[in-house]
């Protein structure tokens, strides 16, 4: 894994063990800490990222049609015929119903037109799809005017890409940037003749997940969805005993 150095925000939490090195891990803030004997101290920032591929993907989508009010009844039943449509699309392009959620219909006045024309209203329908076929979600996603050309307003909300196993890439990355921050310490120890000792605490900062490349780090933790590709980073606090 390639380590960066960067700062976060520290969370609060800690565990103490006497003499002895302890990792403990806490989902939302993740702490090492040893009980101090004395002496002088380096603190440092360690680092680690890790390099995934989405594995789940959720595209939201939406059917409506544009109604007078004397047509809503018959708007609600053109509007069932647009999803049929749509669902066809979907099974023909081998989406699992099951992972397809579709709303109950809304019904929204619209109060853009003159008071004193007659009342128009909109009829809208949501479709979700939460699916691990990433990829195949994604090029499906690209062929919307497959529906759009029989006459259906379909419209596309775009795709959120997701990593599900991002609570043990955590656990790996703070081990790793707990190395790091060793390593560093004992760079800096070296250039004065001193050798790093234990560790006498650490912190985690926030974990951040952007698109592979952005380098857009924040103190806050970001979760960029809009791409598959994405890189992992997290950063530690940490002090250690000098001598």
């Amino acid at each position: 894994m390639e380590k960066i150095k960067t700062h976060f925000n520290n969370n609060a939490g800690q565990v103490i063990l006497g003499g002895a090195l302890v990792v403990a891990v806490i989902i939302g803030g993740i702490f090492y800490t040893t009980k101090t004997v004395g002496g002088n101290t380096l603190s440092v920032t360690g680092s680690a990222r890790m390099s995934v591929v989405a594995d789940n993907v959720i595209w939201r989508s939406s059917v409506t049609r544009n109604v007078s009010e004397s047509e809503i009844k018959s708007g609600y039943a053109q509007l069932a015929t647009d999803l049929k449509m749509v669902q066809g699309f979907l099974t023909k392009n081998g989406i699992d119903e099951k992972s397809v959620t579709i709303t109950p219909v809304s019904l929204m006045q619209d109060y853009s037109q003159n008071v004193n024309d007659p009342k128009h209203y909109t009829l809208m329908q949501n479709i979700e799809i939460n699916s691990d076929q990433v990829q195949k979600v994604t090029d499906i996603a690209k062929h919307v005017d497959d529906i759009v050309n029989q006459g259906v307003l379909f419209q596309s909300n775009g795709l959120e890409y997701y990593y599900s196993k991002l609570a043990d890439a955590r656990v790996d990355l703070l081990t790793d940037a707990i190395t790091d921050a060793r390593a560093r310490a004992a760079a800096m120890a070296k250039s004065s003749r001193q050798a790093v000792g234990k560790l006498q605490s650490a912190s985690s900062g926030v974990v951040q997940v952007l698109s592979k490349g952005a380098v857009d780090n924040g103190d806050y933790g970001q979760y960029d969805t809009s791409k598959i590709d994405k890189e992992i980073s997290v950063t530690v606090r940490a002090v250690f005993q000098v001598k």
